[in-house]
């Protein structure tokens, strides 16, 4: 019932201004869950980091924003988190280079042209000058790149001894399932590539179906890859890059003014893991050295040249086919550069 003197039309305008002030308040309140898929192992350092990040996204948006890690490579290959992006059942990720090509093929150049990087001071210079263009297509292709990541080098880890390329070549090798294009160039190169996904490989190494895998040594102990695979080539075959990545519609979602604070931690989780990857490289070799019996292989510089020249001679392969021309073409250009650069200030 009515009070005396209030017309129905007001009736209606307070009921609509309720109406409006009641949604108002439930957007404030709701909650954008960013499911976020990832190969780390569970409870490495990685996944901590992540984890962390998320607790403070949470705080900075009061509760508005929920970050979920799934880690260890629960929700499939880097191939098939890249789809669960696409397909909005997974709005975030922590990738190597192998998933963010499925996105952007470019960034290939940061990682995949073995013995390229001398050092990863050198590393360090090309991620600075080549990132914000690779962030600029990643964007135009549906991404946003919060944070990149790098966790060193990758080495040899295989079954039996490797210290010449010919040791290699006569052992099954891991590649990523799905990527022939780098099958055919290490077929090409004498090497025995077998596709698998990054969760089979300690399975491969225990049964046979694999010998050898080139991986950071941070993951070949938290994987205990050293049981099956106690040898490992002490040789700086690659950098393994990656970056977090949120998709353009998740983060378009979130409130404008959370943004900042998100991203903000995004990057100080970026660095954690950076530093920890490169930090935790040296200790789980240690490790593995003295607690689990890891036979490590030293190099010669005469065997260091022997691998540099067969990765060289991969290099016309790659250039076009694994990284785009123009990319490979800078990344020589700029290391040049860089290290006159170095030469001359000696």
């Amino acid at each position: 019932m009515r009070r005396p003197g209030t017309s129905l039309l007001d009736w209606i305008l307070v009921g609509g201004l309720m109406l409006a002030t009641t949604t108002a308040g439930e957007v404030r309140a709701a909650k954008h869950v960013i499911k976020l898929t990832t190969l780390a192992p569970k409870g490495s350092s990685y996944h901590r980091a992540l984890q962390r990040m998320g607790e403070t996204w949470r705080q900075a948006s009061g509760g508005a924003v929920d970050l979920i890690v799934y880690a260890g490579g629960i929700q499939g290959g880097e191939a098939a988190m890249v789809e669960r992006m696409w397909i909005n059942q997974a709005q975030a990720g922590l990738l190597t280079a192998v998933g963010l090509e499925e996105i952007e093929p470019a960034v290939s150049g940061l990682q995949n042209m073995p013995m390229m990087f001398r050092t990863l001071d050198e590393v360090d210079y090309i991620g600075e000058q080549l990132q914000p263009r690779l962030e600029k297509r990643m964007l135009d292709k549906g991404f946003v790149v919060l944070g990149w990541v790098d966790t060193g080098w990758v080495r040899f880890f295989s079954r039996r001894p490797v210290v010449h390329v010919d040791d290699l070549k006569k052992l099954k090798l891991f590649t990523w399932a799905g990527d022939t294009k780098t099958m055919d160039i290490m077929t090409r190169a004498g090497l025995k590539p077998v596709p698998l996904e990054t969760a089979d490989i300690l399975t491969g190494l225990q049964t046979g179906l694999i010998d050898a895998v080139p991986l950071p040594p941070f993951y070949a102990l938290a994987s205990q890859v050293y049981r099956p695979a106690p040898h490992m080539l002490d040789l700086n075959w690659a950098p393994l890059v990656g970056a977090l990545v949120i998709t353009k519609r998740a983060w378009e979602r979130i409130p404008a003014e959370l943004r900042p604070a998100l991203l903000e931690a995004a990057r100080r989780a970026g660095a954690e893991i950076k530093a920890a990857g490169r930090g935790e490289g040296a200790e789980a070799v240690t490790t593995m050295k003295e607690k689990w019996g890891l036979t490590v292989h030293a190099i010669t510089p005469e065997i260091e040249a022997e691998w540099r020249e067969t990765a060289e001679a991969a290099y016309p392969s790659i250039r076009g086919q694994i990284v785009p021309a123009d990319i490979f073409d800078e990344v020589r250009r700029l290391l040049e550069a860089y290290r006159a650069a170095g030469e001359a200030s000696d």
